[in-house]
């Protein structure tokens, strides 16, 4: 049993939340999804990941600028002060332990900065694009594409170039950070996929392949790829 630790997507009113797509893609890739419970308990942290075989960082709220050094401006989202003191040390803590890592939307801007790296706290006004990237009105189906740049873990995965992808995001990734590489771009140049190229499976990218993987087979392999790479980290570690 491959067993994948799952940040929660959403905490509020006492409850944790998790998009059932992301469920059901581990599911489809023979993973065995562990909810992971809010807590910036250093040991509780450490404790977690001795539990599992991988870590999947999800969507949600914007980081908080004060994790890569910047004030926060009128035009950053709602931040998350629980997920970020959980999700800056766990993610740290799985890549120094060489733990396979899939990072998605959210989870890619985290991992950029744990690598210190910074974004975009809004991309049309710091960034500046005609390509609409917030697009909760189709969230389901791709709406643009992305070029995957040849020779990286993502291009060896999803086997296409351009891909197409869902887009749900206001803030971008502006540098990806220490030791990380640029997998994918977006048509107007933003980053949308990073990874760490002397990792087995360090791996972010900024759509929802949860949402379109039920659907559309490439995205699909992103999950499965993850969870083979997971299972290969247990074996190795056993």
């Amino acid at each position: 049993m491959t067993l994948i630790g799952m940040v929660p997507s959403g905490v509020e009113a006492r409850k944790l939340m998790i998009n059932q797509d992301y469920v059901e893609a581990v599911l489809r890739a023979g993973g065995t999804p562990v909810l992971f419970p809010v807590t910036a308990d250093p040991n509780r942290l450490s404790a977690l990941l001795d539990q599992v075989d991988g870590l999947l960082l999800t969507g949600g709220e914007d980081v908080d600028p004060a994790l890569y050094g910047e004030t926060k401006l009128p035009c950053c989202g709602e931040c998350s002060a629980a997920r970020d003191a959980m999700e800056f040390p766990l993610c740290r803590e799985a890549l120094n332990r060489r733990m396979p890592v899939f990072a998605i939307c959210r989870g890619i801007q985290l991992l950029a900065c744990v690598l210190g790296g910074n974004l975009y706290q809004d991309i049309p006004e710091q960034f500046g694009t005609g390509l609409r990237h917030t697009r909760h009105d189709v969230p389901a189906d791709p709406v643009h594409t992305v070029g995957v740049r040849p020779g990286t873990l993502l291009s060896s995965i999803v086997g296409v170039s351009p891909l197409g992808v869902n887009s749900r995001h206001h803030q971008g990734i502006r540098e990806p950070g220490k030791g990380a590489v640029v997998c994918a771009d977006a048509p107007d140049g933003l980053i949308e996929g990073i990874e760490l190229p002397d990792r087995p499976f360090t791996l972010g990218v900024q759509w929802h392949p949860e949402s379109l993987s039920a659907r559309y087979p490439e995205h699909q392999k992103l999950f499965n790829a993850f969870v083979k790479a997971c299972a290969d980290h247990a074996g190795r570690s056993s």
